[in-house]
């Protein structure tokens, strides 16, 4: 006969109480212990609490391999259960940790594994081998791949969050804060009324005065300078958007833009062959956005714009636009605007291009390279690779929520009468061409940093605070997981015979890249360093790569002309022909305004369960190893907060975007 300590904890941030009926079994390499009542119906399972319950086996049941939970209804009610952890403690003292961090919701039977992370060729107890199938046979079945929209990465087959599984979906203080602000976004930024209002806005200072509330250091620092050039073009490098820009080696064929024309702007005794030379001369190009329909918004029709934009880095490192022409094929109606002409063309011309860097950064940057890429690796991990897998114990703080929000992104914002189509000029059916037109495009190269940053000839351009500190951060990120996969991995022969990471990235290539091989992404592991290298660039997009282009859209966007979600007038075709109202007529109107500004202003809220980068469910990995390379990771990210801290002291704008205790684990919001 033996006795068996057994210790329940309940996660803390739940904001729930437990109450139904639970049972036990503990199943072991000698046997299976009868059932034992845990939780009567009535009794709570308190938040945050830690319960211990002694069970009295008749036989040693030898190696706990599983803990067996049934849980059964109150009669009256029934309440789901965040199952943190369990541990057993043989009669000889040992203790096993049955880590789960997950919910149980339905009248069920659910087998909790050791925390100890094993590939499929480490498994050879027959038990635990057919435990491991049957987790993926479940998941699979309840979770299935869509291509609702041919050409555009697949996504989890499902409308309704409340379908996912329960570890996927929100939490119960998420979604109190997602219902919350959803419902009050509006309100709390004092809009309600102007939001009822189609009219074109009078003046700009209209605009600030309405703005006033919730404002923050940045979005009132982007009020004062939008108009400046060197903020126009600084924003390339440490706004929302700093994927987009480009060392120019040699103008687009279709840019009209003459040498002549931009000398003026440039230093004294130079040209612009000398410049582009010298490395100084920078190019972003928004020909993805050309031939995209706009969106018609309450009968009106919008206008979408696909500039190019010629930039100037100049002796004070100021990055300066010096030419802009709004759309792609050169012509008489189509002139290239410059610094010189008058006030309100060059203003205007900004403004456009401002527009197109708002739907550009919102569904190329944003929605594609981060949300949809991420539940690409989420769906293939949880399909793929079953909880024990030191991979799916690595990933899974990384993919949190990430399905559920993208059922409400593609619903709320682009979904039939959502967002996008109420207010911003990539609706109307644009939105989807346009990630098309960009999945197409899209590399393995641009997802992974360093190499981005070259292939864009970026890497000695100052002041390009994204690229410092995301180095960085890529740096950290993959020193991490190389002592992870080098641990779990010795050689590279492991790599190969894991069939279940083999079909992970098999699922990722097929399901989420559509087997295009000139993506370069990876269809099979044969190398340490492949897999080290992919996996870095999962863990990047799902935290550093969204901080980046997601944390300061309220920042920058929320005073409306400096990021307009819409233009309500077509391009000018000529010169000197344009007055202040033009450019007001052409701004977004007051209703699309504040629904785009309310939305930004959800986006960038904090939940109350928020995590940050490099923190793991406490026993996720049970060995001491991997326990001390976390701590190693934090270590790092600590350090380097402070050095970013330290650069941002005396800045006039300080980036902060990137500051690991402000970059979320996962893709959430």
């Amino acid at each position: 006969m033996g006795t068996y300590q057994v210790y329940f904890s309940t996660e803390q941030s739940t904001g729930i109480s437990f109450f139904d009926t639970i049972t036990i079994s503990l199943i072991g390499t000698n046997g299976t212990s009868a059932k034992f009542l845990i939780s009567k119906c009535g009794q709570a399972f308190v938040t945050g609490s830690k319960v211990r319950y002694e069970i009295n086996c008749e036989t040693d049941l030898g190696d706990i391999l599983l803990v067996r939970l049934e849980k059964h209804p109150c009669l009256l009610f029934s309440s789901g259960w965040f199952c943190k952890e369990v541990v057993v403690e043989a009669p000889s003292g040992r203790q096993h940790h049955f880590p789960y961090h997950r919910w149980m919701v339905k009248q069920d039977t659910y087998e909790l594994r050791m925390g100890s992370a094993k590939k499929i060729s480490e498994d050879s107890n027959p038990v635990l081998v057919e435990h491991r199938k049957q987790e993926l046979i479940y998941l699979q079945s309840q979770l299935k791949w869509s291509h609702s929209t041919p050409g555009i990465p697949g996504h989890v087959e499902s409308e309704n969050p409340m379908d996912l599984p329960s570890e996927l979906r929100f939490s119960f203080n998420k979604s109190m804060a997602f219902f919350f602000n959803s419902k009050s976004a509006l309100a709390e930024l004092n809009l309600t009324r102007v939001s009822k209002r189609s009219a074109a806005w009078k003046n700009l200072e209209d605009i600030g005065q309405i703005f006033s509330h919730s404002k923050t250091s940045v979005s009132d620092y982007v009020q004062t300078h939008w108009n400046e050039d060197d903020f126009f073009g600084g924003q390339y490098l440490f706004g929302c958007n700093p994927t987009i820009i480009k060392k120019c080696n040699a103008l687009p064929p279709n840019f009209s833009v003459r040498h002549e024309m931009v000398e003026p702007f440039l230093e004294e005794g130079t040209s612009l062959h000398d410049e582009i030379k010298k490395g100084n001369i920078f190019l972003v190009d928004y020909k993805l956005l050309d031939g995209i329909k706009a969106n018609v918004i309450n009968r009106v029709q919008q206008y979408l714009p696909a500039p190019i934009c010629l930039l100037y880095k100049n002796t004070n490192n100021q990055m300066l636009p010096i030419a802009i022409q709004l759309m792609q094929v050169p012509g008489p109606e189509n002139p290239v605007f410059l610094p010189s002409d008058p006030e309100q063309d060059w203003m205007l011309a900004k403004l456009y291009t401002r527009s197109a860097d708002f739907s550009y950064h919102q569904l190329v940057s944003h929605l594609l390279q981060t949300h949809l890429l991420a539940e690409v690796f989420c769906m293939a991990t949880y399909r793929q690779l079953p909880s024990v897998h030191p991979l799916f114990k690595l990933l899974m703080p990384h993919l949190r929520y990430t399905l559920q929000i993208n059922i409400l992104a593609r619903k709320r914002l682009l979904g039939k009468g959502g967002v996008f189509d109420q207010a911003i000029s990539t609706g109307g059916g644009g939105a989807f061409i346009l990630l098309q037109k960009a999945f197409t495009s899209l590399t393995y190269t641009a997802l992974c940093l360093p190499d981005d940053i070259m292939d864009r000839d970026m890497e000695t351009v100052p002041n390009y605070y994204y690229r410092d500190d995301g180095l960085r951060l890529w740096g950290i990120i993959n020193r991490f997981v190389e002592k992870m996969v080098n641990f779990y991995y010795p050689r590279n022969t492991d790599i190969v015979h894991d069939v279940e990471l083999q079909e992970w990235i098999k699922e990722v290539f097929t399901e989420g890249f559509l087997s295009r091989s000139e993506t370069g992404i990876p269809k099979r592991f044969d190398a340490s360093q492949q897999l080290i290298k992919f996996l870095t660039m999962v863990i990047f997009t799902c935290s550093v790569r969204h901080a980046a282009v997601n944390s300061g859209q309220f920042d920058f966007f929320s005073w409306m002309p400096n990021a307009p979600p819409t233009m309500c007038q077509p391009p000018p075709i000529a010169k000197g022909q344009i007055a202040k109202k033009d450019v007001l007529n052409s701004l977004a109107n007051m209703k699309s305004t504040c629904k785009a500004i309310s939305v930004l202003w959800l986006l960038t809220r904090k939940s109350m369960d928020y995590v940050t980068l490099g923190q793991y469910p406490d026993h996720f990995f049970i060995e001491e190893t991997p326990q001390t390379f976390f701590s190693e990771f934090q270590k790092e990210l600590k350090n380097l907060t402070s050095e970013i801290m330290t650069r941002n002291e005396g800045m006039e704008l300080p980036y902060t975007y990137l500051l690991p205790d402000l970059i979320e684990n996962s893709v959430t919001i």
